[in-house]
């Protein structure tokens, strides 16, 4: 397949693209900085991608976004809505002018739709949350699914927490624990929808050749954990103590609003992929912290 990427730099796609490569799709990326290896279109969030991008595209997947790891001030919320909710917007509208429209979008979303929702169990079904990110997120899939119009299909990839070595939140949350200061946040009853990225990128792809799969799709192992389980499980594998408390108080000062997304509980799990047979190769947090540390 033709496959054009966009967020090509970042996290996961870092680890998506060797397996994309392997199976033989022909890769090219959208954004702002190039990848030497693969053909390159130039790209702001701020306007819509250039036509000649799409030619011949059997496939768009779009990991592109402004983090929203970072202090929530009005600035940053209106960066991380415009480089979501505009460039998504953008980039369907583009879509929607290509002789030759793609079979398949697969658009980055968060589990951060559901909200904080204590211990209710939260599939694809559930109904979406209260807060800045999840009205982020119900505007962020709203802008991706105009692409069905078109004859298009459309998965909302709705990450959780992935965990890599080399990015996302586990090497920050690593470090305390190698020094000895880890521990669980708050009163650590919240839930913590996690995924391998391993998990995450086989998913990715699953998606891609899997037509049945279509909407929203959680991208979380199939079995989440409290924050105190977490850290009891990071600190085991890390042979190190894990019996320090930050209070809530503590990250509201350090973090702002941004603290909400730390502390929420979202005990999401991935009905829409085991139901199209997608099976986990780290199903369970504790061998892939062991893998991971």
């Amino acid at each position: 397949m033709n496959i054009l990427l966009t967020g090509a730099t970042g996290f996961i796609a870092r680890h998506l693209i060797p397996k994309l490569s392997a199976q033989g799709h022909q890769l090219r990326t959208l954004g702002r900085r190039p990848l030497e290896q693969f053909p390159f279109f130039e790209w702001s969030s701020s306007r819509e991608p250039p036509a000649d991008a799409f030619d011949s595209c059997d496939a768009v997947i779009h990991l592109a976004g402004e983090t929203v790891a970072q202090r929530w001030t009005a600035q940053a919320k209106r960066r991380i809505r415009e480089s979501r909710i505009d460039g998504t917007r953008h980039l369907v509208a583009a879509l929607s002018k290509a002789d030759k429209k793609p079979s398949v979008l697969l658009s980055a979303s968060a589990v951060g739709i559901y909200g904080s929702r204590g211990d209710e169990l939260l599939t694809e079904a559930s109904p979406r949350g209260s807060g800045f990110l999840a009205d982020l997120t119900e505007e962020w899939e709203a802008a991706s699914r105009a692409a069905e119009p078109l004859g298009i299909r459309v998965v909302n990839l709705r990450f959780g927490l992935v965990l890599g070595r080399d990015g996302g939140a586990l090497p920050k949350m690593i470090t305390p624990f190698r020094l000895g200061v880890g521990g669980k946040l708050a009163s650590g009853k919240q839930w913590t929808p996690w995924v391998h990225i391993e998990d995450a990128t086989n998913l990715i792809l699953f998606a891609l050749h899997h037509g049945a799969v279509r909407g929203p799709a959680n991208v979380t192992a199939p079995n989440p954990v409290t924050n105190a389980d977490f850290t009891r499980t990071l600190a085991g594998a890390l042979h190190r103590p894990g019996f320090m408390t930050v209070p809530a108080f503590a990250l509201k000062l350090a973090l702002g609003e941004m603290s909400e997304a730390v502390l929420s509980s979202t005990r999401a799990v991935p009905a829409t992929a085991e139901a199209a047979g997608f099976h986990f190769t780290y199903p369970e947090l504790e061998p892939a912290l062991r893998d991971l540390s």
